[in-house]
């Protein structure tokens, strides 16, 4: 039997699609964003996408999922962003309460959430505290670890905190995934094929200039503007290899294309880690706000499987003794 989750804060899909990779299925999958459910329901038409705020879904329908075997979400990362004010509890975008009250309610096995790497920070030490002390109230235990998405072959350097718990019940030896021997590619050996999709001439020239991992790739924020890859800093680090980040483009450079090109947005998703066949749907600005908040699935599909092989370990333990 396939193991069951339900995910929060699913955005365009990336930890859902890892997790699925790593054998979970999603009996719900929740997110507050109309774009982003309209790319969920466009890849997978049969899961259950439940469009709306999380909170008063928790109180009326968690209940309804009681005994899934991993609860996962992407909570909101703008409490703990170096982007942002850094606010923590005080930043009315922060759900970890709600993601514990998920948990209480839903009693899963094992927990999963993922954040940015802010939320490490000396100054957010109370902070975890209390979330670990919340969670061993209710019968969890909780780990944390930065993970960098270019030790799974993600094409970016985009670090990531993943807290992982089980219920007291289960008895858990969980190690985190080990970094791949493989480097990631380049943003050249990347996008190289994308970038000469129309004919452009300077595609292996401008792939032999892109010849790092890419810088975190951001501005997927709905208070900042419309789609480019972010601040003056993150553009610098992008021109460096030869990508003008001061917008999106519509469409790959043409055949006679001069100077630096700019990514789209499947260029984008692919500096992510989705897969080409994952559609982001949507008008331009939409779609790369979605690419720009999701959580690699190569990161995702790793954690996935280190999860999946404790509660498969501790089901044939329980075989054994029955």
């Amino acid at each position: 039997m396939a193991l069951t989750s339900i995910e929060i804060c699913a955005g365009a899909g990336g930890q859902a699609l890892g997790l699925e990779q790593a054998g979970f299925d999603h009996l719900a999958v929740v997110e507050i964003d109309h774009h982003a459910c309209n790319t969920l329901r466009e890849n997978r038409p049969h899961w259950n996408v439940i469009e709306g705020d999380v909170v008063p879904w928790i109180k009326e329908h968690a209940h309804e999922y009681r005994g899934v075997d991993l609860v996962a979400g992407g909570v909101p990362c703008p409490p703990f962003s170096y982007a942002g004010k850094q606010l923590g509890a005080d930043d009315e975008r922060d759900l970890f309460p709600a993601m514990i009250e998920l948990v209480r309610v839903v009693r899963p096995r094992a927990i999963m959430i993922e954040n940015v790497r802010g939320l490490l920070d000396p100054k957010f030490q109370e902070y975890r505290r209390g979330v670990e002390e919340h969670v061993a109230e209710i019968g969890y235990s909780l780990q944390w670890k930065l993970l960098q998405a270019s030790d799974f072959g993600v094409p970016q350097l985009r670090p990531r905190v993943i807290a992982v718990g089980f219920r007291d019940d289960v008895s858990a030896s969980f190690d985190y995934p080990t970094p791949q021997q493989l480097p990631a590619p380049t943003v050249g050996e990347t996008l190289v094929d994308l970038m000469a999709a129309r004919g452009w001439k300077g595609a292996q020239a401008w792939a032999a200039r892109a010849d790092r991992i890419a810088p975190t790739l951001v501005g997927g924020s709905k208070k900042h503007g419309g789609p480019d890859l972010g601040p003056t800093r993150a553009r610098r680090a992008w021109a460096e290899l030869g990508v003008n980040g001061s917008t999106i483009a519509p469409e790959a450079p043409d055949p006679d294309f001069s100077g630096d090109p700019r990514l789209t947005v499947r260029m984008a998703a692919r500096i992510q880690g989705f897969p080409d066949d994952w559609a982001i749907t949507g008008a331009k600005t939409h779609a790369y706000r979605q690419v720009g908040n999701a959580f690699p699935p190569p990161v995702a599909r790793a954690v996935g499987l280190q999860i999946a092989s404790v509660l498969t370990a501790a089901d044939k333990r329980s075989e054994a003794v029955a």
